[in-house]
């Protein structure tokens, strides 16, 4: 089996398009979030699932960047940085969410209603500690970064450009929802899953195309005289 850029890069468009799907698929028929409800099987799966959501994104978003690295300049880069750290954020607190959350649950009910309150946007006061920190840290790199990352996948014209808006208005749009309801809360995994699918797809297209390209050229160099 040959590690190749081109394949690299095409399983991270696949990463990408997965995660995606995930943030969306998460999110449908999302049961009311309480001290009881995290303590579930299904929250446990859906947690779960958030993780690997997250992981992907990761490996998605690097090869969006390592594609066109150079396209992507110095407000790729940034961008790149800020919205990783997001995603990373985001993998801490799902864990916390499926394997931490649900033992704390049992003993100190009050405490985690407070950190369920303040993470989905509900009105709260409650003093949460590091985790307040921890949630405006990562709503900010998913908006800030989504929004850098998204401008300059746009510039870079590789990509589906209205898929790389949709990811620079997504994290716009997520800010938005925070103060609504929390039935509206979960519609924000709609911009941004949609966009990492269709950024996904775009990227592994583009690979496969340059690939086929590449073969193209191959041939006719060792084939001259046909």
């Amino acid at each position: 089996m040959n590690v190749t850029t081109a394949g690299l890069t095409q399983a991270s468009g696949a990463a990408a398009a997965t995660a995606g799907a995930l943030f969306i698929g998460i999110q449908v028929k999302h049961p009311h979030l309480d001290a009881t409800s995290i303590q579930s099987t299904e929250m446990a799966v859906r947690d779960t699932l958030k993780v690997l959501m997250a992981a992907l994104s990761l490996a998605g978003i690097t090869g969006m960047y390592l594609s066109q690295v150079r396209r992507n300049g110095v407000l790729g880069l940034v961008g790149y940085l800020v919205l990783s750290a997001g995603y990373l954020l985001v993998l801490g607190t799902a864990f916390s969410a499926a394997f931490v959350i649900p033992e704390v649950a049992q003993t100190d009910p009050g405490y985690v209603n407070d950190v369920i309150d303040v993470t989905t946007g509900r009105t709260s006061s409650a003093d949460i500690g590091a985790m307040n920190t921890v949630n405006l840290l990562q709503g900010t790199g998913i908006l800030v970064g989504g929004l850098l990352f998204g401008i300059a996948l746009f510039r870079a014209r590789v990509l589906a450009r209205w898929a790389t808006l949709l990811l620079a208005v997504g994290g716009i749009l997520t800010a938005a929802l925070q103060v609504m309801p929390d039935s509206f809360y979960r519609l924000l995994a709609f911009p941004i899953g949609i966009a990492m699918v269709a950024l996904g797809v775009s990227l592994w297209l583009s690979q496969r195309k340059s690939a086929s390209v590449d073969a193209d050229a191959s041939y006719a160099a060792v084939s001259p005289g046909r």
